[in-house]
């Protein structure tokens, strides 16, 4: 044990933080049209104080929508809409990343303009979306063409000079939650038989491009990317996920990446399936930078995990919907506001910017 807890300095790659509270990334709906907006800006400003935010989930390209109200990156008008994001958060003193993101199968013609999802493989996703014609069920994809793919890696790269020249800190790549990057990875979903699919070292190949465009044009110690090996969403599995995961885990490793950002299993799947439990320790052996861990963590099992030396920072999502200031609040251990699941995906400042801090 050691005496490091979440009010202990750190640094991330060159960035020095006050604080090991991380702001995850998480879907809020308020980008109309998706197009970032002031009222963004409020939002993560007032957030400025986690020592990173990571921001929501944002398109690479108009085939990677996954929902309605979600921002991109790749029009000059989604990019002024993020420049008002980084200048309010850098002027509060913060420091905000960007999640790079393409939803994959995880989408519906509705919202691409007319056209199939796109997919390693033919596979239909589990559930349903919200669209401009009301709730649909997820579709069976169209399985990409070898070619297509390099051009789909260009995409990040180029999302990823965007995110730099509008002011952003760093960038994060999804790779969690059952969106395009899980899905090559996982063999539930990929069922490929070119040099993107088969082994765990073909199903990795895709990712590790990828991490390679974007960290040439970030330098690779301002990229992070998230993973989730336990999660089921939109089911996805993986006949062994321990094997499939540690390659990934251990490939990362010959890049200089700002950090890992790992999920932990959801109380659901803990519930009701056979998944990998305790990621964080056990992948912790096998990465050899800095490691992010989400999973319900409070002040107390945050403070845990970093003295045990099993995660270097820790991410809060839900906590930071209410409370704005929540590191304040952690640090004196000061009542939390509470949630209101109604307006966690509304349209306007309600349960939005309107949260109280202390």
């Amino acid at each position: 044990m050691n005496n490091i807890n979440l009010f202990t300095p750190v640094k991330l790659g060159n960035y020095p933080l006050p604080n090991r509270i991380v702001m995850a990334p998480m879907t809020r709906l308020r980008a109309i049209n998706n197009i970032p907006n002031s009222l963004m800006a409020t939002y993560y400003a007032q957030r400025a104080t986690a020592g990173l935010i990571v921001t929501e989930c944002t398109m690479v390209s108009p085939l990677s929508v996954g929902y309605l109200n979600c921002p991109g990156i790749y029009t000059e008008e989604q990019m002024d809409g993020w420049r008002l994001v980084t200048d309010a958060v850098h002027a509060e003193g913060g420091r905000i990343f960007l999640q790079l993101w393409h939803s994959g199968r995880v989408s519906h013609p509705s919202l691409l303009g007319g056209e199939l999802p796109v997919a390693p493989s033919a596979i239909a996703g589990i559930g349903s979306l919200h669209s401009s014609i009301g709730k649909v069920s997820l579709e069976t994809p169209r399985a990409l063409a070898t070619e297509e793919i390099t051009a789909i890696v260009e995409e990040f790269r180029q999302a990823a000079k965007n995110a730099l020249e509008v002011g952003f800190d760093g960038v994060e790549l999804h790779g969690a939650f059952g969106y395009l990057i899980d899905q090559f990875l996982q063999d539930g979903s990929n069922q490929r038989s070119d040099k993107y699919g088969g082994s765990i070292e073909n199903r990795s190949r895709f990712l590790l491009e990828v991490v390679d465009a974007v960290a040439s044009i970030w330098g690779e110690n301002r990229v992070g990317i998230k993973l989730s090996p336990s999660n089921t969403f939109y089911g996805m599995q993986d006949s062994n996920p321990q094997a499939t995961f540690s390659y990934i885990i251990n490939a990362l490793n010959s890049f200089d990446l700002a950090y890992l950002h790992l999920m932990e299993a959801n109380e659901v799947d803990l519930a009701n399936r056979d998944v990998m439990k305790n990621l964080t320790p056990y992948f912790r052996q096998i990465f050899q930078g800095t490691l992010i861990t989400n999973g319900g963590y409070d002040r107390s099992t945050g403070d845990q995990i970093l003295s045990s030396n099993n995660a270097d920072l820790v991410s809060f999502g839900k906590l930071f919907i209410a409370n704005p200031d929540l590191p304040k609040r952690l640090e004196i251990n000061a009542p939390l506001n509470q949630i209101d699941p109604k307006t966690m995906y509304a349209n306007d400042s309600q349960g939005y910017t309107d949260y109280p801090s202390l």
